[in-house]
């Protein structure tokens, strides 16, 4: 607890984010997010194309423990991997599902689901199929559609998750 005349240490999102570059340099892994709240509970979200190793989060987390021992006293420290079915917060995480299925939610409330085709810095892209009337024919078919998001237009995307 902090008394007055003592010196209240904090670290802040700043260094915890460096720390982890530095970590995360020459490696597949990428950062996801860094936070640090109020009460020195800092939290790290890594991600991997392949998945993320528990031993990989040990190693990242004995790390930033050994940078921040001699700067902060008292804190907590929580070293994971971004959740399946998560929603995205990063273009590598959009990047790395290229060819997969996602589903989305606009900022309207529509929810959509299909095939992520694209992803680059300013949008994404989403086949879907949908079936529509095709001239000459009497009954509606299956045809794929590409929608073209840019990030501000979705509340989020994540992983369609497909256990067969």
């Amino acid at each position: 607890m902090f008394t007055p005349g003592q010196r209240e240490y904090m670290i802040d999102k700043q260094r915890i984010t460096e720390l982890t570059e530095e970590w995360l340099k020459d490696k597949e892994y990428f950062l996801v997010e860094a936070n640090v709240d109020k009460d020195n509970k800092i939290t790290v979200e890594i991600d991997h194309k392949d998945g993320v190793w528990i031993e990989d989060c040990c190693e990242l987390s004995r790390f930033i423990n050994e940078q921040c021992q001699p700067e902060i006293d008292d804190y907590e420290l929580e070293v994971g991997s971004a959740g399946i079915g998560q929603p995205f917060k990063v273009l590598q995480q959009y990047i790395n599902n290229i060819g997969y299925d996602v589903e989305l939610m606009t900022k309207e409330g529509k929810k959509q689901q299909g095939a992520l085709i694209e992803a680059e810095t300013d949008h994404f892209v989403v086949a879907v199929e949908e079936k529509q009337r095709i001239e000459g024919k009497k009954r509606p078919e299956l045809v794929e559609v590409e929608y073209t998001y840019s990030y501000d237009d979705v509340k989020w995307v994540k992983s369609v998750i497909d256990f067969k």
